[in-house]
């Protein structure tokens, strides 16, 4: 199956690069380009793709704003891949709170870029353990304690609820079925089950989720 691909940079030479990089691979398709965050919420309305690359300081609205918007439909929304310079870019963390899928750094190797598209568009999150720690260090601070009304964990079982953390905190799905000692056909059922019961859109939601809630702490 191929994956349809909406590449969004303000800087021409910048999407076409990226666009022929991806065009060039036998599963990966651009339908469209655009150079700021608002002619990308229209084109995904339009074109309705699987991934949008998605740049952050644009005109016209960033992509920030445009991820925000383009997510807000759950059903039916494509994935977010956001496109920084920097790893620990404070917009990167603004971006995966507004509902992107992971993010790619413009200074690595653009064959990365193709494998963080796949990656995300199969339903991973794109984020190393180690940029999750950092991440995740951004928003401790306001991070809150589970209020008595919000009784999402007790949706979760024990179990789910150790998955989840363990999630939080990188573990890929091989990863869980090693750590939990089950096959992984079980370790992607209980991810499933969690993504479901917790209305989360992908892994990227889970971990900002089980912060929020209180399940994990940075400490």
């Amino acid at each position: 199956m191929t994956i349809t691909v909406l590449v969004v940079d303000d800087q021409e030479l910048l999407r076409t690069a990226f666009s022929s990089l991806i065009d060039a691979e036998d599963d990966l398709a651009v339908v469209g380009r655009a150079g700021n965050g608002r002619r990308a919420v229209e084109l995904v309305a339009e074109l309705s793709p699987d991934v949008v690359v998605m740049d952050v300081r644009m005109p016209v609205m960033d992509g920030i704003e445009a991820t925000r918007q383009i997510t807000a439909a759950r059903d039916a929304a494509p994935r977010v891949l956001i496109l920084t310079t920097f790893d620990l870019d404070e917009y990167v963390f603004e971006a995966l709170l507004a509902g992107a899928s992971g993010f790619a750094l413009k200074s690595r190797p653009l064959d990365e870029l193709l494998s963080a598209i796949r990656t995300i568009a199969a339903g991973d999150a794109l984020l190393a353990p180690s940029v999750t720690r950092r991440l995740i260090a951004h928003f401790t601070g306001r991070a809150r304690a589970p209020s008595k009304a919000d009784r999402r964990l007790e949706e979760l079982t024990e179990r789910e609820q150790e998955v989840l953390s363990l999630v939080a905190h990188g573990l890929s799905n091989a990863e869980l079925a090693e750590t939990l000692h089950v096959s992984l056909p079980t370790a992607k059922t209980h991810v499933s089950r969690i993504l479901t019961k917790l209305g989360a859109r992908d892994r990227t939601q889970l971990v900002i989720l089980a912060y929020e809630l209180g399940l994990v702490t940075t400490r």
